[in-house]
């Protein structure tokens, strides 16, 4: 009997569709509250937006600047909540916002939000440094012309798929439970309210009953909003990134400027041990169920704005290793207006059992999850949800640290980095790896061991699942780690227990994929 076939004889309390950073909030919050608790996921966990963000973890500079203060000090409490559970996954990072005689923003100005930004998150953090004193081996070949100096700062910088699975671990280990390429097609109401889903999986159909659904399901929100009479609301926005070997454009902290045509702000930030510059913001006019891509358009506005701010790099489209693309979920005004000028607030609704949810910040996951089964509340009596704030702990560790010899030689930083992705799942897969799994993949700071344990234990169903989202091999690595194939085969073979046939058809998918919507 499979999975979904044995959730589908259990009556839920709570059925969370989508698997995105929101969903495994919710599952996680769920857990947390003794509830019976079931994610559904129509792809792959982290397939959206939440695997192709900009992988940064902040307060929000701009709603200072729109008066937002309260969101501004929720998203940078909840930035310092992760950098102190989830070091090593979660990790602070160094920002600078250079600034040019005559051009926004200038020192002061900036300065004056920081200020703010910083007695909001209980810690001054930010300096200026004048044009003579910025240290250019941390972003070297900085543009010099007009230049005054850089503002420094810091946030933090996240693998956001890796969050997304390491919030789900927490909540699986609390009794949830969480299925990928689980499809729900439709709800089903009793008296014009909502107490269950139709789910798909392949060719089989299955009705699972539930107190009360949830959807996180992001762009697609208006999906399942529909099938209770609803208007769409939804205005897909994507954005896209480039990704360069490091030593194309060597930065040691994060640089945001503001791009020559259109003054929208732009990064280019180290991270897995490459170079990343992002990010546009467009409407998003394909299908939602097709891979975003990027367009010619958008390569060339994100090269020009690299090489206006690093002009020796000359940084050409033979450079780039790969992109990604996402759809930001953000909630239209109904107004004709620049999408970058649209609200990025999130929005809950209740439609006869249907809680909804779209909208909102990466950072801010936590408290979105809990605002939404505080909506569900009035369906669940006898539960306390959400539970309390004072437990409200996101991220185990394991009781004892690990004594595996081969782990404590990895040295203090790759030792941070595997606790820090993995928490409690951490000894598990210490038991599993043999020596040679402790090798890195190439030349990221991806281990062997990761992939090996992905395969068997975190429901990879394709190869585009490792190498995408469970790893981040695919992006760093040279045609999506093609030279790495051989080895990744004996992965699969052994740990996901795949055949010949099924290895040489994934393969074929898998680069299919990867040039379609991963490479430029």
């Amino acid at each position: 009997m499979s999975d979904l076939a044995k959730a589908a004889g259990q009556e839920w309390d709570v059925i969370v569709v989508g698997g995105g950073i929101t969903g495994a909030g919710i599952l996680r919050e769920a857990a947390r509250c003794g509830l019976k608790a079931l994610l559904l996921e129509q792809k792959d966990y982290a397939w959206g937006t939440s695997s192709r963000s900009s992988k940064m973890v902040h307060g929000g500079l701009r709603y200072i600047a729109q008066g937002q203060i309260r969101v501004t000090k929720e998203s940078v409490q909840e930035r310092e909540r992760l950098l102190k559970e989830a070091p090593g996954l979660v990790n602070l990072g160094s920002f600078a916002m250079p600034h040019y005689e005559g051009k926004f923003p200038g020192p002061l100005a900036f300065g004056t939000l920081l200020n703010v930004y910083d007695f909001l998150a209980g810690k001054r953090a930010h300096r200026f440094e004048s044009q003579t004193t910025v240290d250019h081996n941390l972003i070297p070949g900085l543009r010099q012309e007009g230049l005054k100096g850089a503002t420094l700062f810091r946030d933090a910088i996240v693998d956001d798929a890796r969050l997304v699975m390491r919030t789900l671990d927490e909540a699986t280990q609390d009794g949830a439970t969480a299925l990928n390429y689980c499809k729900v097609a439709s709800l089903i109401k009793d008296s014009g309210r909502v107490c269950g889903v139709v789910v798909n999986q392949g060719e089989n159909s299955h009705s699972i009953a539930a107190r009360v659904v949830i959807s996180a399901t992001g762009a697609w929100s208006d999906n399942l909003r529909k099938d209770v009479g609803q208007e769409p609301v939804v205005r897909p926005l994507r954005g896209s990134h480039l990704v360069l070997p490091a030593w194309r454009l060597p930065v040691a902290q994060a640089c945001c400027f503001m791009h020559p045509d259109d003054k929208r702000p732009v990064f280019v930030f180290p991270w897995e041990g490459a170079t990343v510059i992002g990010t546009t913001d467009l409407d998003h006019t394909t299908s939602l169920d097709d891979e975003p891509v990027i367009s010619a358009e958008e390569v060339e506005y994100l090269l020009k704005a690299a090489n206006s701010e690093f002009p020796s790099a000359n940084v050409q489209r033979e450079d780039i290793v790969s992109s990604w693309s996402g759809v930001r979920p953000v909630i239209s005004s109904g107004k004709d207006i620049d999408p970058s000028k649209e609200n990025r607030e999130h929005a809950i609704w209740d439609d006869s059992g249907l809680i909804s949810v779209c909208g909102g910040k990466l950072t801010t996951f936590r408290l979105i999850s809990r605002e939404a089964l505080e909506m569900a509340s009035s369906y669940l009596p006898g539960y306390t949800v959400p539970a309390v704030e004072n437990n409200a702990v996101l991220f185990n560790s394991p009781e004892t640290p690990p004594d595996d010899t081969r782990f404590l030689a990895l040295g203090a930083d790759l030792q941070n980095r595997l606790s820090g992705r993995y928490g409690v799942r951490l000894p598990e897969m210490l038991v599993l790896a043999g020596d040679e799994d402790f090798e890195r993949v190439g030349v990221t700071d991806f281990l062997w061991l990761e992939l090996r344990w992905a395969a068997k234990a975190e429901q990879v169903k394709h190869l585009d699942d490792l190498l995408l989202r469970r790893t981040r091999i695919g992006n760093l690595l040279p045609d999506g780690g093609r030279e790495l194939f051989d080895r990744i085969k004996t992965v699969m073979l052994n740990d996901a227990g795949w055949n010949e046939s099924q290895w040489q058809s994934e393969l074929e998918r898998y680069q299919g994929l990867w040039r379609q919507a991963y490479s430029i």
